[in-house]
């Protein structure tokens, strides 16, 4: 299935040259590379140690003659902002980059979009109707895909604290959105998570940055053959 938007190995693993192709199947494309253990990085005079969001120190990684280095440790370094713009695909770092991620809509006329009732070409397995747009109190860069036909359960802005719930239909694998949202936890320091990603589930519940509780279930929808269903709750606090 063609890649239309995501995500985010993102901007947490992303090489700075811009391996952006990184996610979807068709996209994927298996090297050999080096981890380069001897390479030393010093920011502004100062030796920096490269590390995840788990404080696991990062080597930089050596294929063909390039070095490739963490996007998100270098802006961090850097003390550069840096964000993933899930509806574009596109990593933005620097002035913008927190405006970056725009809301997108769903049940575009693609190949995937459509109205009930439109069979896909051979296979008997109708497209489900035309969703509405994503909650608009869901965090900006939270991952959604293009195709996705969204029917949120709620949507509020109550004292001050934002909550979201809701469901959506896509023709994404569960691997590939259990991918997608185990990075988008790491990216956002996850804690408290808890992980099952396979072929045929995902759970993955967690408090991003410890403080905003998220719950993503994912499995394989049984009224549309050929469709998941994802259901999120994410709250502020």
């Amino acid at each position: 299935m063609n890649k239309k938007w995501l995500i985010a190995t993102i901007v947490a693993g992303m090489a700075v040259t811009g391996s952006a192709g990184v996610y979807a199947g068709s996209k994927l494309q298996q090297i050999k590379a080096y981890l380069n253990h001897g390479l030393g990085i010093v920011v502004d005079g100062t030796p920096c140690w490269l590390k995840d969001a788990n404080g696991k120190t990062l080597a930089p990684i050596t294929y063909e003659g390039t070095t490739y280095l963490p996007i998100r440790s270098i802006s961090d370094a850097l003390d550069v902002p840096v964000a993933y713009d899930a509806v574009n695909a596109k990593v933005r770092i620097g002035s913008g980059s927190e405006t970056g991620a725009a809301s997108g809509s769903t049940g575009s006329s693609g190949s995937t979009g459509g109205t009930a009732g439109s069979g896909n070409s051979g296979s008997g397995t109708s497209t489900p109707a035309a969703g509405v747009k994503r909650p608009a109190n869901l965090p900006k860069d939270f991952p959604i895909p293009a195709d996705a036909v969204v029917t949120p359960t709620l949507d509020t802005d109550s004292g001050g604290v934002m909550k979201a719930s809701f469901t959506y239909m896509t023709q994404e694998t569960l691997a590939t959105m259990g991918f997608v949202y185990s990075e988008y936890a790491r990216i956002k320091r996850s804690e408290n998570a808890s992980e099952t990603v396979t072929a045929t589930a995902v759970k993955i519940t967690g408090k991003l940055g410890g403080i905003s509780p998220v719950s993503i279930w994912g499995r394989a929808s049984t009224a549309q053959p050929g469709y998941n269903v994802f259901t999120v709750t994410w709250s502020e606090i």
